[in-house]
């Protein structure tokens, strides 16, 4: 009997264990194959306990299976579906097709499984020991699941196509000799992608990915300390949202559910720098109590990312800096302790349209929050802050954001200008206050009146002078541009010639920083 022949009859070849004859006509039932023995220590794949060969398959036995396997039992459809199994050798399916459904649960993989462009419907390996998934390009019409896997030398992905979900839930990878633990760069995932308690021990790449509905890392440990990334996705898009957000730990927790009371929850902790720049996000982007251990050369790094809502409410990183440099919000929802210090947040550019506090907010913190980004002077952030507050209906808290804005400006101007500035402040707060230019106005007027009803003051030419009046002549003086007839007609000497010189600089001063704060408010409206 030919191998061929034997094959499309269904016969078993002449060369396979028991182990392997058994699979193979579960392969033609399509049931599942168990070869556990019941023992949970014994049983870890991931453990140290060696597995004989009456649980070990070839991978060569595999490969045939799934590529030119035999026909079904009648009233059967043809499937995999092993448990407790030990593969030894690659198991190679590169460029080929695979029809039949496959599902692999608590095996054990002796060498890497290479899956590079090849097609299938649906595979799900769980909780399964595998040296290194090699899957560049690999295309599949359904679901790709590898929850709690272990890969101790990386997952590769890129470029691949998963028709549905992609699963890495308690998933534990550790990195490859260049560093990475998961390199999906250009994966494109129909639905979701969601990798919850996954830990990787490397840098997770996911540049320029595609996914349909949502990424959730909820819940993960993301790893790479001593690189400049841990999660490297720039120009990522993402349907709906992107979670960096708590899980629920235990058997019960369900995916995007409020935890039921006493589940431990895990928040998603990351100790490396992350990169989303460039990213769509078609609802929100959650940092709901994200940990970021972060070096003082590593960043959070938000660069030109669009998206409807930004939940900023993980713990303030200790180090390292936050770049919302370009970004383009609507709604940014933050809390005032989650933003770092000065010189370690980046807000050149970054556009957002409503602010929603979570907690206490105040004006005075939001300041705070505006001068951190401005480590030197810049406009932009004071005046997008105040255009907000001003959308909201929140005008005097606008005026004073424009005033902070004024007075940083103050600190970087050389000295003359700088007194000019203390001027317009103490007298008109640069025009956001101009009832102080009345108060001002109405003290000096109230002082020269009663300095200069002191003492007569002689004319300079008899008949030709109005009746002295201390009131109108001090008015005189301080009203640079009106004449009221008084100033020019009596003989001022000594100390009062020098009250009358000040009185008209104060004048002066007074009528050029209302005008000035004037013109300012034209121009913002």
């Amino acid at each position: 009997m030919t191998e061929g022949a034997g094959v499309r009859a269904g016969d078993l070849p002449d060369d396979l264990t028991a182990a392997e004859a058994g699979m193979w006509q579960a392969f033609r039932n399509g049931t599942v194959y168990d070869l556990s023995s019941g023992d949970a220590v014994v049983d870890d794949p991931h453990g140290g306990h060696p597995w004989g060969e009456d649980r070990t398959v070839r991978a060569r036995i595999v490969c045939w299976l799934l590529l030119d396997g035999p026909p079904a039992l009648a009233g059967r459809v043809s499937s995999l579906k092993l448990v407790g199994v030990q593969v030894s050798g690659s198991l190679d399916l590169a460029g080929g097709t695979v029809v039949p459904y496959v599902e692999m649960r608590q095996c054990r993989f002796e060498q890497d499984v290479l899956l590079p462009e090849a097609r299938f419907t649906t595979v799900r390996m769980v909780d399964c020991s595998v040296p290194r998934l090699e899957a560049a390009r690999v295309h599949t019409e359904g679901d790709l699941h590898l929850p709690r896997c272990r890969f101790h030398r990386g997952i590769r992905l890129t470029d691949a196509q998963i028709g549905t979900d992609l699963m890495l839930n308690q998933a534990i990878v550790h990195r490859d000799r260049s560093g990475r633990s998961i390199a999906g760069d250009g994966i494109t995932v129909g639905q979701d992608l969601q990798a919850e308690l996954l830990e990787s021990h490397g840098e997770l790449s996911l540049r320029a990915a595609t996914i349909g509905v949502s990424l959730s890392l909820r819940g993960a440990r993301l790893s790479n300390p001593y690189e400049r990334l841990a999660l490297n996705a720039p120009q990522l898009t993402v349907e709906r949202s992107l979670y960096l957000t708590p899980a629920g730990v235990g058997a019960q927790a369900m995916s995007g559910m409020t935890p039921a009371r006493g589940t431990r929850i895990q928040r998603f902790a990351c100790e490396g720098g992350i990169r989303l720049d460039d990213g769509r996000f078609g609802d929100a982007v959650d940092f709901e109590q994200a940990r970021f251990t972060l070096t003082d050369d590593q960043e959070l790094s938000l660069r030109r990312v669009q998206t409807p809502e930004l939940r900023f409410l993980g713990e303030q990183p200790a180090r390292g800096r936050v770049v919302l440099s370009g970004a383009k919000i609507i709604n940014l929802m933050d809390r005032a302790d989650a933003w770092p210090g000065p010189g370690r947040l980046h807000m050149g550019g970054f556009a957002y349209e409503n602010l929603v506090p979570r907690g206490p907010f105040s004006l005075a913190e939001r300041l705070e929050w505006v001068a951190a980004a401005t480590a030197e002077y810049n406009p932009e952030p004071y005046e997008r802050l105040a255009a907000v507050l001003r959308a909201g209906g929140e005008d005097e808290d606008a005026r004073e954001v424009l005033l902070a804005k004024q007075r940083r400006h103050r600190e970087s101007l050389p000295l003359a200008a700088k007194l000019w500035g203390y001027a317009q402040d103490w007298t008109v707060a640069y025009g956001y206050r101009p009832g102080r230019a009345a108060i001002w106005m109405a003290v000096l007027w109230a002082a020269g009146s009663l300095a200069f009803a002191q003492a007569g003051h002689p004319p300079l030419k008899r008949g030709e002078h109005p009746e002295w009046n201390p009131t109108l002549f001090t008015l005189d003086l301080l009203l640079p541009v009106i004449d009221l007839g008084q100033v020019g007609f009596w003989q001022l000497r000594g100390g009062w010639q020098w009250l009358a010189t000040a009185m008209i600089l104060l004048g002066w001063v007074l009528a050029t920083t209302v005008a000035a704060g004037a013109t300012r408010l034209l121009r913002r409206n």
